[in-house]
């Protein structure tokens, strides 16, 4: 596993992004681990998540793309911290968008905050975690709605490593085979998993097992 892979985990544990106990998720599924990214709150926090993100992307995607897409709301300050970590690690200046839940009918016109998307602009979409796959489905007809774009890939920071909306594939996989472009995560719960299993205890242990053995990715 990559440096920068047990120093996200660590810093997800340090933040209080990532806990482990009991909790219920949005899909009202029974989980014993809880990842929540608005528990970023400060600059220093911001500056490191956007560092892991483009390394991320780097190590993916390249740096051949024009324009971080992050849906609203939680995606806007991880697209603008990724973009300004970009500059500063690879000295490439790509863009920031993201979507207003209403569209704004004065001003700053439209849909979108941030750079307007052009035709033939190569896009990289962020979010801060896919469980299911839902946002995609709403985001991805605003995204090709603006311009005739080219999705170069999407990326999140926890890949959880569950079934997805149609398949017993993960979320993630089921967004690759169904839009056509590839996606990754800058750590799965199996990197997780892999490196605090030693800290768990037994009662962690069985319910995250509990919880894969019912919920988990066949493939």
């Amino acid at each position: 596993m990559e440096q920068y892979k047990k120093e996200f985990i660590d810093f997800m544990i340090e933040s209080k992004v990532l806990k482990f106990g009991d909790f219920t998720l949005k899909s009202g599924r029974k989980s014993p681990f809880f990842m929540n990214a608005g528990a970023y709150v400060t600059g220093s926090q911001l500056k490191r998540l956007g560092e892991f993100y483009a390394k991320a992307i780097h190590d993916n995607f390249g740096t051949d793309f024009d324009v971080l897409f992050g849906p609203a709301y939680k995606g806007i300050p991880l697209s603008v911290a990724t973009a300004i970590a970009f500059s500063e690690l690879y000295g490439k200046e790509v863009r920031y968008c993201s979507n207003r839940k209403e569209v704004k009918d004065h001003g700053d016109v439209g849909i979108l905050l941030g750079s307007k998307l052009n035709d033939g602009d190569r896009v990289v979409m962020i979010e801060d975690v896919t469980t299911s796959g839902k946002s995609i489905e709403e985001t991805y007809p605003i995204i090709n709605a603006q311009a005739k774009v080219e999705i170069r890939g999407l990326i999140v920071s926890l890949n959880r490593m569950e079934k997805g909306l149609e398949s017993d594939k993960s979320a993630l996989l089921e967004i690759q085979d169904k839009y056509g472009f590839p996606t990754a995560a800058i750590v799965t719960m199996a990197d997780v998993r892999e490196y605090l299993e030693p800290t768990f205890d037994e009662d962690i242990k069985k319910a995250i097992a509990a919880y894969y053995e019912q919920y988990g990715a066949k493939a």
